[in-house]
Formats: C-alpha cells, sequence, structure tokens
C-alpha cells in the first residue's frame, strides 16, 4: 500500500511560454521523482487508494472494461481533479491465445474472458452491431478489438482543453497460474491484417502465426524470450462460431487443435519496452468509435515511446475528458508489421494535469489538435493519413478508412504538424523550419496495421541547448 501522495509542484494555469516549454520543465520524469509511486495492491473496485488523497485505482474487470471501442456516453468509473495519480489495470485482448499463462487464476482477467454455451463475460466486443447481422462473427462484430479499461473522468475538463498525461510508472500483470510464478506472459500474432500477409515466401500461404512470449516480473531479467509458436487453425467459440481466421478478439485457443512449435528464436533476446498501444480519450464525432484507428484525441497510436517516464498531451473532445487505456505492450518495433506487438498485460501509473483552454495563448500547446508525446530528451508528433478521419471521410468513415491510408499521407501529415511545431513555439520561419525537418529530424513508420496509418516526426530537444 503507498502512502498518499502528493502532485509534482505545477501551476495548472502555467504551461510557460514558448521558448521555455521547450526546455523540457515539463516533464513526466519530475513527477516521477516527486511523487515516489509505486503501485498499490490490487482492489477489486474502481476508487480512491486507502491512505490516500489523490490517487485513485482503477481494476480490470468484466465490470470495469470496454471492449474494442470508444464512447463518449461510457459513465466515467472514477473522476479525478488536476494533478491527481491513477492507476489503471490493462489487459490484453490476445490473453485466450494461451488462457493457461494469461487468464487462468486471475479474477480479473478470468471475468473478462469469460465464456460458455449461455454466455460471455463481456458481450459487445466492437463497434459494430450487437446482433451480429454484418459478419456473424459475435456481438460488436469485433469492429475494434482492444480490452480498454476506463474511462477516467477530469473534473472541469472542456472541448478545447489539453489533458497531460505523466506516465508514472508501467509494469507487467504477474502471472496468477501458480505454475508459472514470478512471470508474465504475451501473444504475437502475425495475422491476415499484417504488412506481410500477402508477401509471404514460403508455404502454407496464407498462414497466421502466433508465438508466446515469456517475461520476467522479478526484476532479474529486462527481456523477453519466445516459448513457441503455432499456426492458427479454426476455432470453434462456445458460441457454435467457426472463426477460419483471427477474425474476432477474445476467442479461445483449444490447443488440442494446434500443433506447438517450441525452440523458436532461440537464443534471442527481445527487450522489454512496455508501453500502451492504446491510450486516449474519447472522440466527440459518434456514439462508438471502433478502436483500431488511432486519431486525433489518441487510441490506438502504437508507439512503443508512450511508456515509463513519458508524458502524452491530449486535446479534450467531450467534457470530462474520458480517458482509458488498453492494448498493453511488452515490446514492439517501429511498423508493428505482422500485425500485433508483444501482447501483454500492463498495470499503469498515471497523474492527470488539465490545462485549461484560457490558458493557452501563447504557450506550445495552443491550437494543439492531435496527441503530442514529450520524452526526457524529445519531441514525438505523431502523423497520420488522416488526422481528423470520422471528420474527412463522412458518414462511412470508419469503414473506409481502413482502403484509403497510406504511409505517403502519413508522412506529410506529419511534416505539416512538424512545421507548425517548429514555427509556433520555437518562432522559425518556413525556411528555417523545413531546412531544420531535413537535416536533424528523425521520421519513422510507428505502425502499418491500425486502419489510419501513422508516421511519426521526432525532435531532439538537445538542437536548442544553445539558447541563452
Amino acid at each position: 500500500m503507498v502512502e498518499e501522495t502528493t502532485p509534482a509542484a505545477h501551476d495548472h494555469s502555467d504551461d510557460h511560454g514558448r521558448s521555455d516549454f521547450l526546455k523540457g520543465t515539463l516533464l513526466a520524469g519530475a513527477a516521477v521523482t516527486a511523487a515516489s509511486m509505486t503501485p498499490p495492491a490490487a482492489q477489486a473496485q474502481p476508487g480512491m487508494v486507502p491512505g490516500t488523497r489523490n490517487h485513485y485505482y482503477v481494476p480490470a474487470n468484466d465490470k470495469t472494461v470496454h471492449w474494442g471501442y470508444f464512447s463518449k456516453l461510457l459513465k466515467p468509473l472514477v473522476e479525478v481533479n488536476s494533478g491527481d495519480f491513477v492507476t489503471i489495470e490493462a489487459l490484453t485482448h490476445h490473453a485466450n491465445d494461451d488462457a493457461e499463462r494469461m487468464v487462468k487464476d486471475d479474477p480479473g482477467a478470468e471475468s473478462v474472458f469469460y465464456w460458455d454455451k449461455q454466455r460471455k463475460g463481456v458481450d459487445r466486443r466492437g463497434a459494430g452491431p450487437m446482433q451480429p447481422t454484418l459478419f456473424g462473427r459475435g456481438a460488436g462484430e469485433g469492429l475494434g478489438v482492444h480490452v480498454c479499461t476506463g474511462p477516467v473522468a477530469v473534473k472541469g475538463a472542456m472541448p478545447g482543453d489539453i489533458l497531460e498525461v505523466r506516465i508514472v510508472d508501467v509494469r507487467p500483470r504477474p502471472c496468477a497460474n501458480p505454475r508459472f510464478k514470478g512471470k508474465s506472459f504475451g501473444s504475437n500474432a502475425a495475422a491476415w491484417w499484417g504488412f506481410h500477409y500477402k508477401d509471404l515466401l514460403t508455404d502454407p500461404k496464407p498462414r497466421e502465426v502466433i508465438t508466446i512470449y515469456e517475461i520476467d516480473t522479478t526484476g532479474e531479467r529486462n527481456w523477453a524470450k519466445a516459448l513457441y509458436n503455432f499456426r492458427w487453425t479454426p476455432q470453434t467459440d462456445p458460441f457454435g462460431i467457426v472463426h477460419k481466421i483471427i477474425d474476432y478478439p477474445g476467442v479461445p485457443v483449444d490447443h488440442k487443435t494446434v500443433q506447438e512449435k517450441h525452440g523458436v528464436l532461440k537464443n534471442v533476446r527481445i527487450p522489454i519496452r512496455p508501453h500502451f498501444g492504446v491510450l486516449g480519450l474519447a472522440p466527440a464525432e459518434a456514439d462508438l468509435v471502433d478502436s483500431i484507428p488511432p486519431h486525433w484525441v489518441g487510441g490506438n497510436i502504437d508507439d512503443w515511446r508512450i511508456g515509463k517516464g513519458a508524458t502524452m498531451y491530449y486535446p479534450v473532445a467531450v467534457p470530462g475528458a474520458l480517458l482509458s487505456a488498453g492494448d498493453s505492450h511488452a515490446a514492439q518495433g517501429d511498423s508493428e508489421l505482422a500485425g500485433t506487438a508483444i501482447e501483454c498485460s500492463l498495470t499503469g501509473t498515471f497523474q492527470l494535469v488539465l490545462h485549461k483552454k484560457d490558458a493557452l495563448a501563447g504557450t506550445a500547446l495552443a491550437g494543439l489538435e492531435y496527441p503530442l508525446l514529450e520524452t526526457q530528451d524529445e519531441w514525438v508528433l505523431h502523423g497520420f493519413s488522416y488526422p481528423k478521419y470520422l471528420q474527412e471521410l463522412g458518414a462511412k468513415a470508419q469503414s473506409d478508412i481502413y482502403s484509403k491510408s497510406s504511409v505517403d499521407l502519413a508522412m506529410r501529415d506529419a511534416f505539416r504538424k512538424m512545421r507548425h511545431f517548429l514555427m509556433t513555439t520555437r518562432d522559425l520561419s518556413e525556411d528555417e523550419a523545413i531546412s531544420l525537418m531535413s537535416v536533424a529530424v528523425d521520421y519513422g513508420i510507428t505502425q502499418v496495421v491500425d486502419g489510419n496509418w501513422g508516421v511519426h516526426a521526432i525532435i531532439k530537444k538537445s538542437l536548442f541547448a544553445g539558447e541563452a
């Protein structure tokens, strides 16, 4: 149990001027040092951590998650003040790829993934219809796949404000099965939505392959190792629906129907970079929004840099902001090429700081209309094929986005955002900004698997070390 925590000293109405803002004085690292926080022992219900006045806990269970969608209509699980801390449990939607390691004996996970012939622990999985009239997959149709915990409301947050989310800590969720004490596990699916899928060399083609990874939770090892892989075979869910491909989240894998191949990726150590693939606010444009494509208020950005010590800034679109977390990863490479990362349940602690719209003038947050990432050494701007796809693509946006995305469009959006960032926060001319972008800004492919593809632009703070 943690002692009462006090937020890092911060004047919520002062975001610093344009020059000061880029000197790195607003850092999540400062919050970590000041708070000296350790996540509390898990508690069953959302609410204040006993013995504290500004630290809340939101567990993951069948009553606290929304599966596969964001919604402005969801009732907040807790409401916090600006400066408060909240610890949120996040479950991977791939836990049933190996239920023995990722579900068994874990009450929260068991309640979420429960599925027998009569009912599912969480019925809706996606933003589609509750009656599966489109594809026959199940409630929600899998149009959105991530198990999201939340939402958390911030008192006083209104459209036009900015929510600063300081990521204080991120830890793997320990396996509850006593057979695997001290371990955590994750799943990587090389799936039909992966960039590689239609470009395979070896037979059988096509195929979906799941690799199960082991992560150490004792602190002795900071890398993951592969345990085994298997090819997806048609799986019949408890309702009797056959899933020939990975088309609906949380389908239990019957391991008697697959052939496990052990000894894969022998002697390979994958560095652990725990982070949240999905972290963001509720959009305003629709009542139910597919969790897969990222957008201007965050969501499924899939940037491995969104981990411990980083800070995210999100534009607020609805009253209360409504923050949710999910799609937790143990490790991921830029592009998430095969479709997934090491999908692994995590617990994160965040400090939430609200910046009101009327206090943003003259600061780097003024007019911010996209998710902005700050680390100790860098600023990272996220470009998307369609930065506001729900507005730009019209009534069929949530389906059309999957066929219209491209790296070219995402690159152009990242360029435009970086140009604006440099011109407004550094007072550079357009010519100066373009030159600096060419010689010192790194662009990378965030992901090419989330419908709305992403390119990120990274600028190092040390470029401005020569300022007086």
